[in-house]
């Protein structure tokens, strides 16, 4: 499937791509909820913090994760199938994390391409954009659909990344998860780590992120000490932002 994009890339500074559950919107502990009902329908009993653990993987990973090896694997499909069901029972409550359109918003502004890079669905991920209401900002998006595999596997950011026809070293990756922040470093591409998603600042920078912050509204705060200010050409202000060892 051919990723969304809008537009040549010649005036752009550079990129960000952004993954979407739990770094834009606040759904990781409804995709937590969602699997761990799902994994009871099918009689396994796995634990909701294993689960926590694995949001931001692709389905067909977190399954292969929290699962015994030795499983018959015939029954994942119906497992990914169960949790789809569940989670879009949830699709009309969704809500943007704070900041997040604003944060989409003032990247646009300053010339950079925006790109949404999720290992979700392509109906998940349509469903977090209607909750966004921020697509004038946006200009590609890629989804599982686009990649062969998901997070941490570079994948899906490749395809995000030729959507906007910006190269990984003119680009920037913002996500909640530790696998956001391998799937970056695969590309040698900066990641900045969030902590809406649950996860800590120390395992965000123990999985490579650069930077980490509390949010969009937070990142979006301090945007010229980030790594997306770098991009804008912005100047730093002091004290800079959250790093590892501090």
């Amino acid at each position: 499937m051919v990723p969304q994009s809008h537009g040549p890339a010649t005036w752009w500074r550079g990129a960000v791509l952004f993954d979407v559950d739990g770094t834009l919107v606040d759904s990781a502990y409804v995709h937590t909820m969602a699997w761990w009902q799902a994994f009871r329908q099918h009689q396994h009993d796995v634990p909701m913090a294993a689960i926590h653990w694995c949001v931001g993987m692709g389905g067909d990973r977190l399954v292969d994760s929290l699962l015994p090896a030795g499983r018959d694997t015939d029954a994942d499909a119906d497992i990914m199938a169960s949790h789809a069901a569940i989670f879009a029972t949830s699709w009309p409550s969704l809500r943007p994390l704070d900041g997040a359109k604003d944060l989409l918003a003032q990247c646009h502004a300053g010339g950079l391409a925006v790109a949404l890079a999720s290992s979700a669905r392509k109906q998940d991920l349509a469903a977090s954009r209607r909750a966004l209401a921020a697509d004038a900002f946006i200009h590609a998006a890629t989804s599982s659909n686009d990649a062969k595999e998901s997070k941490p596997a570079p994948d899906i950011l490749v395809a995000a990344l030729e959507a906007v026809g910006v190269p990984a070293a003119g680009a920037v990756y913002v996500g909640d998860a530790v696998w956001d922040m391998k799937a970056a470093a695969a590309l040698g591409m900066p990641a900045i780590g969030v902590t809406c998603g649950g996860r800590s600042a120390a395992e965000l920078f123990d999985a490579g992120a650069a930077e980490v912050y509390a949010g969009p509204r937070d990142l979006l705060e301090n945007l010229q000490d980030s790594a997306i200010g770098r991009l804008l050409g912005l100047e730093p202000q002091t004290p800079g932002p959250q790093t590892p060892g501090t």
